[in-house]
Order: structure tokens, then sequence, then C-alpha cells
């Protein structure tokens, strides 16, 4: 299967390294041409538990034409500079909210494909990488878009695939996690793990999960089980990870503070929703941003 994994950030080396190694035709895109010279010189590296994987790609700047399956694994801020063929499957699995009414006003809801991937993953260097912790992907069809394809490919790769029928719901709750997690690492520059064993930012945590899921109420989505409880279960799952924010904060890039907090701020308003503790960490990181 001939496959375009969309940015050349963690993720996406993780996903285009373990895609070509379960032996798809896998081309990675990366928007800087020269980045993407080095690592069509350099290669991919992925250190996980399951070993080394070490592999040779195409890296090029724009999507092929050609390509089965698109899979998005930019930053949210990026989504928006996408150049994507309207008759390609795409399938984002992106942190954040807005990246999904974004990619329908590039290709339309038919080919969209919209999820989210537990997979805990560091970057050490350029193209290289550290897979921290496995978790699931779950992923389903925005309107009408065949999942089987991309199902068979993400399996056959060794990934744990889940679909759902509710994409909006999983990406909410993603999302929720997300708010609490990202952004109180990177204020106190602490690893997944400290969040859960200093009360302090543990309570803090919990505070933001709940305003983004009574945002979320607010849109009509519920969930069966506790999104805290899922919230410091990940912090427990993935202690040794270096969230994505603190990591961009640590090397002075852009982080996706607008996707998480302060889009659930922007929806909060919308329904005169008092979202304090979120608004302040919004600010925080946008300060830091700005350094």
């Amino acid at each position: 299967m001939k496959i375009a994994v969309i940015g050349p950030g963690a993720m996406g080396c993780l996903f285009a390294a373990r895609l070509a190694r379960s032996g798809c035709d896998v081309t990675l895109v990366d928007h800087k041409q020269e980045r993407a010279a080095r690592l069509n010189a350099s290669g991919i590296l992925v250190e996980g538990a399951d070993g080394t994987i070490e592999t040779k790609l195409k890296v090029v700047t724009n999507v092929p034409n050609n390509c089965e399956l698109a899979i998005v694994l930019v930053k949210a801020h990026s989504t928006i500079h996408l150049n994507l063929n309207s008759r390609t499957p795409v399938l984002s699995l992106q942190n954040g909210l807005g990246n999904v009414e974004t990619l329908c006003s590039l290709i339309g809801s038919a080919n969209l494909l919209a999820g989210v991937t537990s997979e805990a993953v560091t970057q050490l260097d350029e193209g290289k990488v550290k897979h921290v912790a496995s978790g699931a992907t779950r992923f389903g069809a925005w309107t009408t878009c065949p999942t089987g394809p991309a199902m068979k490919a993400l399996t056959g790769a060794g990934f744990s695939v889940e679909l759902t029928e509710s994409p909006g719901q999983v990406i909410w709750e993603k999302a929720a996690v997300n708010a609490g997690i990202n952004p109180v690492t990177a204020l106190s520059g602490v690893k997944n793990g400290l969040l859960v064993e200093v009360p302090e930012l543990r309570q803090l945590m919990r505070d933001l999960v709940v305003e983004a899921v009574k945002v979320a109420a607010t849109e009509g989505y519920r969930f069966e089980n506790s999104v805290v409880e899922v919230a410091e279960k990940t912090c427990t799952d993935t202690a040794e990870n270096i969230s994505s924010m603190l990591q961009d904060v640590r090397s002075g890039r852009t982080t996706e503070i607008d996707a998480l907090s302060g889009e659930i701020v922007r929806r909060a308003q919308l329904s005169a929703l008092p979202t304090p503790r979120t608004r302040v960490v919004w600010q925080l990181i946008k300060g830091i941003e700005r350094r």
C-alpha cells in the first residue's frame, strides 16, 4: 500500500518507520526542503522496547498524487497549510481540537478518517525518536470514508487499533486528557509520571480535565468512564514520557496550546461557561512561546 505520512516529528517518524518495516511503500512528507534532504540522507531511527528500527525512506516536500492513504501527524497549527488531494483518503491522528474542521474545509468530509493515538514517543534528534510506551490508536470515518485499508495497514504494522463510530468523541476525550497533562508538564518541566506523584500538580491536572469535560458536554459529548481517571492512568502508563508540549517548550517551538486550552476556552465562551484554570495555563504557555 502506498502511504504518505505527513509530518517528520516524533509520531510521524514512528508511524512511517513501522509502516515501512511492515512492507508498505511509505513516503514521509516534510514541508522544510533542507530538513527533507537531510532525512533522505540519514534515514529514520526508532528506539524502543521491541527493538530498534533503522530505515531509509523517501522524504519529499509534497504529498505524492499516487498515494492510497495520507496520515496527517503535523501540529495543529500547521493543518491549514497542508496541500492535500481531495481524492486520497486522509487519516488525521493529530492532537487537539479543530483539525477535523480544517481538513473538511480543505478536502471535504467524504475521504476523511479521524481519530487519536496514545503511542508515547520522545524525539531525541532530527529523525531519531524513542518509543516510550505503546498505546491504542482509535479512529473512524468522519462521514463515509471506508476504514478497511487504513485498518489493515496499521494493524499489519503492529499498532493496536480500534474502530469507533464516534471519532468526535475520542478526539474530545484525548483533548481533555492532553489539556490536563501537557500544559502542566510544560509549565513544571517534569515527565508525565510526576503529575500523579506531586499532589499539587495532580490536583491542577484533574481540575483542567474537569473543565474540558464540561465544555465537551456543551457539544453533546458524554463519557462512560471518568476522563480524570483516564488522564491519571495515562500519566502512570507513560511515566517516563516527555510530553510533546514540554518537548516543544524546551526546543523553542510553537506548541499546540491554542488547539488544546485555547480552543477549550473559545468553545466555553460560546456557552458562557467559565474555565478559569484552563485560561490561566493557556495564557502562561502563550507567554513562554513569546520569550
